[in-house]
């Protein structure tokens, strides 16, 4: 039977708290705080500032349309200097740290390149290193798959690695340490007058990530609240500030929204085909997704109508690597009409029972056009409203529907 360490805690870092040397100092100062709290320190971390998409656009240059395998060969080494640097930060100030890829802290994944899952952690090297005294500072995003392939975890896959690691070595929390102080009702960016949310339940936080918003990633949500993990969001920059719980039950009364949220860079991709039957295009369309890999939403599909619409489907374009690429092998595959709506984004109203009342959609709906915003498509789901608008009209869809709902 394994035997846990006491007192041990899982730390996230994100890319902005690891962008320069001062950042990273900042890093290594929370790090040294835990340790001398009495805690065993297992960190988390992401790659440095914006080198993930610099390493994108390199790749573009030697293959436009991208080779997974090479991808995920690529990408994991902006998560692997960061642990590195951390590390020997730490070691330097009298810490004794070690810094561990994804594959030697035991993280098994499925073949899925770009996008895998996490099928089983075998921490024995980190509880090990533990025992001996040491921090162990991992590189995020990224595993090893059965067949000994590099992998990584997709968009924002760093907070799934922590959630799973803090799962497996029996920690106490997991804290998300990202630039700013929390989950807030609408990205502050936007909406001046947004505010922090001080505790959530795990449904309401992995719908406003679905509908995405970036503190926390709905994987990481998902795995804590199979696990019981509770998650602290907080900022790396103001680490004694509680940010935001997130929990495994409801901390709140209920209340008529939690937030807004959004996601850019939305295609909505309608299939006609004259020759097939609906449900067998999109069960080809379908066996394709999972052939490479591509994440889609909302798929629905209108059986017995031929010569016409047959499905639709929503296509992440900054998730799914790389989403033209995928649309131009649907229209080369199938002998049917592909036809996409892009410069699209997502706006969302997430809140429990949102959606018990149908006048909060049509409220929603008669907002946007009233202030001549055309929705070019929506779906629901007992948590959320969301709607898909021309991503030149996307702040002010947040503003109106932050104040209407949340302000």
């Amino acid at each position: 039977m394994t035997q846990f360490p006491p007192n041990v805690i899982v730390l996230k870092f994100g890319g902005s708290s690891l962008k320069d040397i001062d950042c990273i100092e900042k890093v290594v100062s929370v790090i040294r705080d835990k340790i001398e709290n009495g805690y065993k320190v297992v960190a988390v971390v992401s790659a440095q500032g914006k080198i993930t998409e610099v390493l994108l656009k390199d790749a573009d240059i030697y293959a436009p349309f991208g080779n997974p395998r090479e991808i995920d060969m690529l990408l994991t080494t902006g998560e692997r200097a960061s642990a590195a640097f951390v590390a020997m930060a730490l070691s330097s100030k009298g810490f004794p740290a070690i810094s561990l890829t994804g594959s030697q802290a035991g993280i098994i994944t499925d073949d899925n390149h770009t996008n895998a899952r996490i099928i089983e952690i075998r921490p024995d090297r980190v509880l090990n290193a533990l025992k001996d005294g040491m921090t162990v500072i991992v590189g995020g995003f990224q595993g090893v798959s059965f067949k000994k392939e590099v992998t990584t975890l997709g968009r924002g896959g760093s907070d799934t690695t922590a959630v799973a690691l803090a799962a497996a070595l029996n920690a106490e929390v997991c804290e998300i340490f990202s630039d700013v102080d929390g989950v807030y009702t609408a990205d502050p960016n936007i909406v001046k007058d947004a505010c922090r949310i001080d505790e959530m339940s795990y449904q309401e936080m992995q719908e406003l990530s679905e509908a995405g918003t970036k503190v926390l990633h709905s994987r990481a949500v998902e795995f804590a609240k199979a696990k019981g993990i509770e998650i602290h969001c907080k900022s790396t920059f103001e680490p004694d500030n509680p940010g935001t719980v997130i929990r495994g039950f409801e901390t709140r009364e209920k209340v008529k929204a939690a937030g807004v949220a959004f996601e850019k860079n939305i295609s909505l991709v309608h299939i006609y085909d004259k020759n097939a039957d609906a449900l067998e295009t999109i069960d080809e369309v379908l066996k394709l997704c999972i052939k490479d890999g591509v994440s889609v939403k909302q798929v629905s599909f209108h059986k017995g109508y031929k010569a016409s619409m047959v499905g639709s489907f929503i296509l992440s374009m900054s998730e799914s690597y790389p989403g033209e690429y995928f649309i131009l092998k649907l229209k080369e595959k199938f002998s049917l009409t592909v036809e996409t709506h892009q410069n699209l984004s997502a706006v969302s109203v997430v809140g429990e029972g949102i959606t018990d009342r149908p006048d909060n959609l049509f409220e929603s709906m008669k907002l946007l056009k009233e202030n001549h915003i055309n929705v070019a498509g929506f779906h629901t789901s007992s948590f959320r409203i969301s709607l898909l608008v021309p991503s030149e009209k996307l702040e002010k869809s947040v503003k109106l529907l932050h104040k209407y709902f949340a302000g």
